[in-house]
């Protein structure tokens, strides 16, 4: 959350994926570098949270408590997602309906959200975000429409350590997080 006087908007990045080489988590270690001085980006790592289970979901796992606290917690959330088969990926989709449920429980419900993602191909996740949108939709939380990040061919926009070399995709990321600040203020997003 931000302050009211303006502070830091704390905000808790996740990404799509479980690979230790991770492109989009890449990603959000460059966000963490090029974050403006008003904004705290906490870092999640989703795995570990088990497949969901309805029958489970008033006794959620310990990694999907820990989720559910930190969204709330946050002033706003980044996703950063990979795009499998034209769509999100099954253990991002899974990460968020463990954490949205039960019903009267969704940490999501009016959280200011920004989506990036990063993909060898040529659109660069386009299919997977549109894709994640909609899920946001049902969650009702608020999707930042601009700037989009769709980080194409990311093979050649990270060296071998793991860090963006790209600087535009970098200066997009700082403005994304600047946006994404500023419409947490917008809605409220304060202690």
């Amino acid at each position: 959350m931000a302050d009211k006087q303006g502070g830091k908007v704390r905000v808790l990045g996740f990404a799509g994926s479980l690979r230790k080489g991770s492109f989009n988590k890449m990603l959000l270690k460059a966000a963490v570098g090029v974050a403006p001085a008003d904004v705290e980006l906490e870092i999640f790592d989703i795995e570990g949270i088990p497949p969901f289970n309805q029958d489970l979901e008033n006794e959620p796992h310990e990694k999907v408590r820990e989720l559910k606290e930190k969204v709330k917690a946050a002033g706003a959330v980044l996703i950063a997602t990979p795009e499998y088969n034209y769509s999100v990926p099954g253990v991002l989709k899974n990460a968020i309906d463990a954490a949205s449920r039960p019903y009267g429980t969704n940490p999501f419900e009016g959280k200011p959200v920004a989506i990036m993602g990063a993909s060898i191909g040529m659109l660069g996740t386009a299919r997977a975000q549109y894709h994640l949108r909609q899920t946001c939709v049902f969650l009702n939380c608020f999707v930042l429409n601009r700037p989009e990040i769709m980080v194409p061919f990311a093979e050649q926009k990270f060296d071998a350590s793991g860090n963006l070399t790209d600087d535009r995709t970098k200066q997009l990321i700082q403005e994304l997080l600047t946006e994404l600040a500023k419409w947490a203020r917008k809605l409220g997003q304060t202690q």
